[in-house]
């Protein structure tokens, strides 16, 4: 009896020591991008991106698997700038799984800088689950004298290992700070340190370890509404940008290609050009939604403000930039038309 004891006792401890002593199993999506870019000389600035596969990326920093039990899977290798719908299902739809039903314990996702923004808050809305999601990506191609692309994929394993991230919803992890989807904007052309959060940073990793000074207060991830399991496409939505002397022939161009959306990168607080107002309004009285946003880099665009919307029925983009606002304005129009909900979603999300 006292052996049979013993043995259960060592083989409890076992079973202790040995969940103790687990890494966290985290899985990489590469996308491509800069990070997987390759140039003609390390010096050089010119490069061609998505050229690295995952698995090149993962062996340039041996480090991570000290933190955590690291895999990887190449979802596509293309540079940002051809970031589409069809990738964002399909990249929604694999994060869920990996995370909900394949038992990882976070995803890291290899990224272009030029769209990472669009992408990151896309999964904030699509992806279901408060383990951790975090985008990395680089300045500089993965040739360069001094490429940034191994310390941001470092640093954003050691986040997603990190217990204190759980609940912070989907991130960017770029020279060293921490950025929440919604806030995250790029904010120079070429400067490694160009990725900024219009309210600041949520947190940064330091020496291996995540901190985080703040977390984000809208609907995300497990408190969001919107699904895109059964979907294959999204309502076409696109921009108009505003500029003196603006003309209305591309908000009229989306009218006759019947875009079931569009919003406006307006001047100032969100406003038109009269002429672009004119045509504005007539599609929104054939049942395509407006959302007015602001090509002003900071600052909300104002419900009611200079352009009165709810005699219009028009949706005011508040915090959200015009990229963003198309984001949301897609997976609004998934669930419903009525620009009241709509702007209803603009608040809380």
């Amino acid at each position: 009896m006292r052996n049979l004891r013993f043995t259960m006792l060592v083989f409890v401890a076992l079973v202790i020591s040995i969940t103790l002593c687990a890494k966290p199993k985290i899985r990489i999506i590469a996308t491509g991008g800069t990070i997987a870019g390759v140039a003609a000389s390390s010096s050089s600035s010119a490069y061609t991106a998505g050229q690295v596969g995952i698995q090149t990326l993962i062996d340039a920093v041996p480090q991570v698997k000290d933190l955590a039990e690291v895999s990887g899977e190449q979802l596509v290798n293309i540079g940002s700038q051809d970031m589409n719908d069809q990738v964002w299902l399909k990249l929604a739809k694999r994060v869920n799984q990996l995370l909900n039903a394949e038992g990882y314990d976070g995803v890291l996702i290899t990224h272009g800088t030029d769209t990472m923004e669009e992408t990151a808050y896309f999964l904030s809305l699509t992806v279901h689950s408060d383990k951790p999601v975090i985008l990395v990506g680089s300045m500089r191609p993965s040739t360069a004298i001094s490429a940034d692309g191994p310390a941001n994929l470092y640093n954003g394993v050691a986040a997603l290992c990190d217990p204190t991230s759980k609940g912070h919803g989907v991130m960017a992890c770029m020279n060293n700070m921490l950025i929440d989807a919604k806030s995250l904007y790029k904010s120079h052309t070429t400067d490694c340190a160009t990725f900024k959060g219009t309210y600041g940073q949520i947190g940064y990793v330091y020496n291996g370890k995540a901190y985080y000074t703040s977390e984000p207060t809208y609907r995300h991830t497990t408190r969001s509404e919107f699904n895109v399991d059964n979907l294959d496409k999204l309502p076409q939505v696109g921009i108009v940008y505003g500029y003196a002397n603006a003309s209305a022939l591309p908000m009229q161009a989306f009218v006759n290609a019947k875009f079931d959306g569009i919003v406006l990168a307006g001047v100032g607080d969100g406003n038109f050009y009269k002429d672009v107002f004119d045509v504005a309004l007539k599609a929104r009285n054939s049942g395509i939604q407006i959302v007015r946003s602001s090509r002003v880099p900071t600052g909300p665009t104002c419900l009611n403000g200079e352009v009165d919307d709810s005699k219009y029925h028009f949706v005011a983009a508040l915090n959200l930039n015009p990229q963003k606002a198309r984001v949301l304005l897609q997976l609004a129009l998934t669930k419903t038309h009525d620009w009241q909900q709509i702007q209803k979603y603009f608040q809380e999300y």
